[in-house]
């Protein structure tokens, strides 16, 4: 039978009184329960209720990053002799701003790309470069963007959120380097740089560029696109526009993005466009010549570009000897920043909780750690509060970390390519460095590749009896403990 809703809610309904009078239904004595309304209380009135409107306060100004004053510097502070053969920045007609910070960072003589790439575009011409990582290639694109936007004014009514200059990379650590790079360059100025990538806290990217002005942003195909579509950014003023690893991005599925970036682009001749890539091939060359103008076009072989900076060497090894190899490296060399690739995933998972249980600190960087736990590990890398840094060829490109002595290749990478640009990651810049090489039954026919490639021989031998002898051995791992609510319990079987 069906409760009367109505007198359920009467017992409980602080405004009715509840009589209560005998009768009978089906032969059975019951009380009806009756209801009298009592009055209720009156109701404010409306113009009481409503709430004054109060003026919103005004919007807090974002904290811009304070240049450093130049004070009383100048060129007599930064001598640089001049050398046959070699460019210095002295060279250029650089501002004083930016060769402030350039003393500062020590770079001295230019690299080839860097001597090449400038001589054309601060003369305001496109170019297309061929250049390995490791070769400056970076500071030679920022120089010019932060020498353009420091002598140029920009344009009359410039609007907020619409940059002067545009960077694509295709992947979030190489624009966070390029970012980083070019807040090192533009140290003295007020240049305001935005790096846009995905896999980060979306709102903190979007305030920085919100409700002001913009010179540089360094950014992802997707995550550019994405703030393209909801109209927070706009491209239409965009003087210099830049392509970094565009044989990557070719491989990586992005120039359907980035043709619907450049179409909101001003016109190739509007605009200097530079473009950079590891290899020039036909599709490269192709996509060149559709986004720029009549480029001057500057390659470094590879050996150039790599090789000579770096010691590299080759230890034959079987499978199981690779992990005591390693381990006696780093433990007799006492290596500190090195980094250690895998080609796999789960390797670089295997070789982390070795050395996590050896007590060697080290961390991973690999496509399944999420953004936030790769850029926490890279800082502590850099800051060397993790000694080694295993990794997949994720970290193959765009990484510059200073003082990376070692590079260690466990497993040789399957495109030769991904050799020079896994070594690249030690003697940058002019420094030193040393490359080892792992060569087991399982991939040392990838050498062969490789040599061809770089253009050499490389030095094969045999490791010392030493660097063979047997690690520590380990507890073993104790098993986690089930909780104790779980003890003596069975599953219940199913009838």
């Amino acid at each position: 039978m069906r409760k009367n809703a109505a007198y359920t809610r009467s017992v409980t309904d602080p405004h009715l009184e509840i009589a209560s009078q005998p009768g009978q239904v089906f032969g059975l004595t019951i009380h009806k329960i009756s209801r009298t309304a009592t009055p209720a209380p009156a109701k404010k009135s409306a113009s009481k209720s409503v709430r004054k409107k109060t003026p919103a306060p005004p919007p807090t100004p974002k904290k811009k990053r304070q240049p450093l004053e130049n004070g009383d510097w100048d060129l007599s502070q930064f001598q640089v002799p001049e050398e046959k053969g070699r460019k210095r920045f002295h060279d250029f007609d650089l501002p004083l701003e930016v060769m402030h910070a350039i003393s500062d960072l020590s770079f001295h003589y230019c690299t080839p790309i860097q001597a090449e790439i400038l001589a054309h575009t601060l003369q305001g011409r496109d170019a297309t470069g061929k250049a390995q990582t490791g070769t400056g290639k970076s500071a030679a694109f920022l120089i010019n963007i932060l020498t353009t936007l420091l002598t140029k004014s920009p344009p009359k009514g410039a609007k907020n959120a619409t940059p002067r200059s545009l960077i694509i990379a295709p992947t979030r650590e190489l624009v966070m380097q390029i970012a980083e790079d070019a807040e090192k360059l533009a140290a003295y100025s007020d240049i305001h740089i935005v790096p846009i990538y995905g896999g980060m806290d979306y709102q903190k990217q979007l305030d920085d560029i919100q409700g002001q002005q913009v010179d540089i942003v360094a950014a992802t195909p997707g995550r550019l696109l994405d703030f393209q579509r909801k109209r927070q950014i706009n491209l239409s003023d965009v003087e210099i526009f830049v392509i970094d690893e565009a044989d990557r991005m070719l491989d990586m599925g992005f120039i359907p993005d980035v043709r619907q970036i450049v179409h909101s682009l001003p016109d190739r001749g509007q605009r200097q466009t530079l473009f950079f890539s590891a290899t020039l091939t036909p599709e490269v060359n192709h996509l060149a010549d559709q986004w720029t103008k009549d480029p001057a076009v500057v390659e470094i072989e590879t050996e150039h570009a790599t090789v000579d900076s770096i010691d590299q060497l080759v230890y034959l090894v079987t499978t199981d000897e690779k992990f005591p190899l390693l381990y006696n490296l780093i433990v007799s060399q006492d290596l500190h920043k090195v980094i250690v690739f895998c080609n796999r995933k789960s390797e670089t998972r295997e070789l982390t909780d070795l050395f996590k249980r050896h007590k060697i600190s080290c961390g991973v960087l690999s496509g399944d750690v999420d953004q936030k736990k790769r850029v926490t590990t890279l800082n502590d890398f850099k800051e060397g509060k993790i000694r080694i840094l295993v990794a997949t060829d994720v970290a193959g490109r765009g990484i510059h970390i200073e003082g990376i002595s070692h590079v260690v290749n466990y497993n040789l990478p399957y495109d030769p390519e991904d050799y020079v640009h896994r070594i690249g990651r030690t003697g940058r810049a002019g420094a030193t460095g040393t490359s080892v090489s792992f060569a087991c039954e399982e991939d040392s026919f990838y050498l062969p590749d490789i040599e061809e490639f770089i253009g050499r021989k490389l030095t094969c031998i045999h490791p010392a009896y030493e660097l063979l002898a047997e690690v520590p051995k380990l507890p073993p791992q104790k098993r986690r403990p089930r909780p104790s609510s779980y003890k003596g319990r069975r599953s219940p079987r199913k009838k």
